[in-house]
């Protein structure tokens, strides 16, 4: 294939994937992530009682699990008067072991609930949400200072807030906002989302007064709406019907995962540099796709059984950042046997050049007749076989690490295809999802190759970098790919607790 015929077909292939991506259908979802277990706190201080209201908004994957352990009958929800205070009582448990209320330094009982609600919108693919309201009167004469701290939940990622509300017959400071930006956790604030509200203890004042209020503003801009694009999560959403939209909702699956793989994070800064460094072949791109394809796939599906079989034991979200970390480790020992390697090959090239230097001084001392030949045949062969060995193994690793941390819609899509007994079309999803992945990281590192090869074609008595700079690229790739590998440790260590 010409160069020119090369940048066609990738210019084509990036066309395709905008417009697989663009046919992608939009709906309403939940906007802080499928494992989000949301709370918030609302307190208020009168002159005999403290009220204390609970609120908890649980996403779509930890309300599978909530409803299926309180599913008595297997029709797949938490419909009887029986099991709705089964999950009532759960969540009542946790909130009275982890949220402790105390006036003027003596530890308040929570009691019974003056009253509970519990409801179930819709989230993403025809799964559910959990709202649970709980309402406290807790009765106290004349405290001072009141205290309050919620552990509930501990370790769960999501929304954790406190917020003050007017007494009655007092005058309230307090170290909560005095407002919600969430509406009662049904709408996000949009642009704070990646470090949202953990707010776990506030102090309060009390005087006799009027209801008065001094407290700050939340930081967190009021949230507009809770719409936001519901993407491959909701894919089942609109496979109910059969034929050529079903051939649409796949390709729009391929899309998905196209345009996911452009976001932070899959390792495209990787792919790059060590195919601009080794002076690989489209082959190489096509088998590194082919990794990302299959690591994905079986990681979606080993979440699947984690979430089904054995979250009691083993929180999901909670595995994300130790794949993450192990993840980045993987790509440093790439990048460093990938350094090792080209250092070797650098100083077997420069001992080569050196023997042949002497040995051309040896067979012209006196200009003698320029015939002569140098058969390297064997050991270029050998150090080509053993390059390409290496090279295969740095890809698979990269494939493999690029794939390794499943993305959490699909596990959605693996969820609510369980839960609809549709499990052979969620797991064709879940496959062209993955290969829609894989399309946009082989189609990076065809994009190098191929502008390599252009350039070499159209200039070719210039390299595509200067003399010493084209010689250190490989080292330089290299340290791309430990550069990568480090960033991506970074970024997970903190979320490991």
């Amino acid at each position: 294939m010409s160069a020119r015929r090369l940048s066609g077909a990738l210019l084509a292939l990036f066309a395709a994937l905008a417009v697989l991506a663009a046919a992608a259908p939009r709906a309403g979802a939940h906007p802080l992530g499928n494992f989000s277990t949301n709370q918030l706190v609302k307190v208020g201080i009168d002159e005999r009682q403290v009220r204390v209201t609970y609120l908890l908004d649980l996403a779509e994957i930890p309300t599978f699990q909530a409803i299926g352990r309180h599913d008595s009958d297997g029709d797949g929800d938490v419909d009887s008067a029986a099991e709705r205070r089964a999950l009532i009582g759960e969540v009542l448990a946790e909130v009275r072991s982890g949220l402790t209320l105390s006036a003027d330094g003596r530890q308040l009982p929570l009691g019974p609930p003056a009253s509970t609600s519990l409801s179930f919108p819709p989230g993403q693919s025809d799964l559910k949400l959990t709202r649970v309201v709980l309402d406290f009167r807790v009765p106290v004469a004349g405290a001072d200072r009141v205290e309050i701290v919620n552990d509930a939940y501990a370790g769960r990622i999501g929304w954790r807030a406190l917020q003050i509300l007017p007494g009655t017959g007092t005058d309230v400071s307090s170290t909560a906002p005095r407002t919600d930006p969430t509406g009662g956790l049904r709408a996000y604030p949009q642009d704070l989302l990646a470090s949202p509200a953990s707010e776990a203890e506030a102090r309060f004042e009390a005087v006799p007064g009027t209801g008065q209020v001094t407290a700050p503003e939340s930081e967190f801009a009021p949230a507009e709406g809770a719409a936001a694009s519901e993407g491959f999560a909701g894919a089942l959403t609109g496979a109910n019907a059969g034929g050529l939209l079903i051939i649409g909702l796949l390709a729009a699956a391929f899309g998905w995962g196209a345009l996911h793989a452009l976001s932070p994070g899959h390792g495209k800064a990787m792919v790059a540099g060590y195919l601009a460094g080794s002076g690989g072949r489209p082959r190489d791109a096509l088998i590194l796709g082919a990794t990302v394809t299959v690591t994905h796939t079986a990681a979606v599906f080993a979440f699947g059984l984690i979430t089904l079989a054995a979250s009691a034991y083993i929180l999901p979200e909670q595995l994300y950042p130790w794949l993450g970390l192990v993840s980045g480790l993987m790509v440093i020992a790439i990048g460093v046997s990938v350094m090792r390697s080209r250092f070797r090959r650098w100083k077997s090239m420069r001992a080569q050049e050196a023997r042949g230097d002497q040995a051309h001084s040896h067979a012209h001392p006196h200009g003698h007749s320029h015939s002569h030949s140098h058969d390297h045949s064997h050991s270029h062969t050998h150090g080509r076989d053993q390059s390409q060995a290496t090279g295969l193994r740095g890809l698979i690793g990269l494939g493999v690490s690029g794939g390794l941390v499943p993305c959490p819609s699909a596990l959605v899509v693996l969820i609510a295809a369980i839960s609809q007994h549709r499990i052979g079309l969620g797991m064709v999803l879940i496959l062209a999802f993955s290969l829609g992945l894989a399309a946009t990281i082989s189609a990076v590192g065809l994009v190098v190759l191929g502008s390599q090869r252009l350039f070499q074609r159209l200039r070719p008595e210039r390299r595509l970098f200067g003399g010493r700079l084209s010689g250190a690229l490989p080292a330089v790739s290299a340290g791309v790919i430990v550069l990568a590998g480090v960033l991506i440790s970074y970024r997970a260590l903190p979320q490991i607790g």
